[in-house]
């Protein structure tokens, strides 16, 4: 951009020298002094390369050429105009509207709590929220497409985000109440669990993702379903397809009302993970993020983060 046109300040001055036919007028209006604003003109007169006033002692007006300037100021002055009064409502939107990604057990479980209690403070807040598997959350914080994401599983260092612990769940293998581990008082084992032809969610997920880790010293997982959302394994798992393995949170009604019965695991079987928030460490949390954030990671009496048991 020319440097004449980039100093909006005195192209105001300039188009108020033009209304009002002076340079003492203008000062006055902009509480500078006259040898300040005749400083700003001349100087503009020389970045643009154009004689733009006429000074004498009845007062200042426009060559013929200033007058083309100043026509084309006022055009320019009013986009700027706009375009700052665009800034000011995006700012304003952004401060109100939270863009969240969550994989699908916070979302269905965690997130509703969360949300309500950030509108009871924030009564002016609008969250908006993509529910996707873990692995397509991070896809999407990393994008810039979301300002918070929430996540399950193994925990993956990527350089471009910032985490912190908010809660901590466990997996647990369910059956239905006629599969022969419903009665089932010795832990399964993980070599019995790796033989065992389970239904699971699919591989990105969270949930898979702690399942594949804790098996992978037996032998790994072997699907008898893969599913797309935590309740179709319920589902599944009540049809008596076979033990499904989710999130203590996923299965709490159907544990309660025994339409579902938890099989016991040996501990060497870890199934315990931990849910994280994730941003990006380049541009930080807006202050509506951090509220969520800090409603989201409760700490108890010694600081640490509480865990959460279905």
């Amino acid at each position: 951009m020319h440097q004449g046109v980039s100093d909006l300040g005195a192209l105001e001055l300039l188009v108020a020298v033009a209304d009002l036919g002076s340079l003492g007028r203008a000062a006055r209006r902009y509480q500078l002094t006259q040898p300040a604003v005749s400083m700003r003109m001349t100087t503009l007169e020389q970045r643009l390369g154009v004689r733009l006033l006429v000074r004498d002692p009845s007062g200042t007006r426009l060559t013929p050429e200033g007058q083309q300037v100043v026509a084309a100021a006022r055009e320019l002055l009013a986009s700027a105009e706009r375009l700052g009064a665009l800034a000011d409502r995006l700012r304003a939107e952004a401060t109100r509207h939270l863009r969240v990604a969550a994989s699908f057990t916070v979302a269905e479980h965690l997130l509703p709590l969360w949300a309500q209690a950030l509108r009871q403070g924030s009564p002016e807040s609008m969250l908006s929220l993509d529910v996707l598997n873990s692995s397509r959350v991070l896809t999407e914080v990393v994008a810039g497409h979301v300002d918070l994401g929430f996540v399950e599983g193994t925990d993956r260092h990527l350089p471009q985000l910032a985490s912190r612990p908010v809660a901590s769940d466990r997996l647990v293998v369910v059956v239905a109440p006629t599969h022969p581990w419903a009665r089932r008082r010795v832990p399964v084992s993980g070599p019995e669990l790796a033989e065992a032809p389970l239904v699971v969610r699919e591989p990105g997920s969270g949930t898979r993702e702690v399942l594949d880790e804790a098996l992978r010293p037996y032998g790994g997982v072997r699907p008898r379903m893969e599913l797309g959302s935590s309740s179709a394994v319920v589902a599944a798992t009540r049809r008596g397809e076979g033990p499904g393995v989710l999130s203590a949170l996923a299965v709490a009604d159907e544990l309660a009302a025994s339409d579902l019965v938890e099989v016991p695991v040996d501990p060497a079987v870890d199934l315990t993970r931990r849910i994280r928030a994730v941003w990006l460490r380049s541009t930080g949390l807006a202050p509506l993020a951090r509220r969520l954030l800090a409603l989201a990671a409760p700490k108890d009496d010694s600081g640490r983060v509480q865990a959460i048991h279905g």
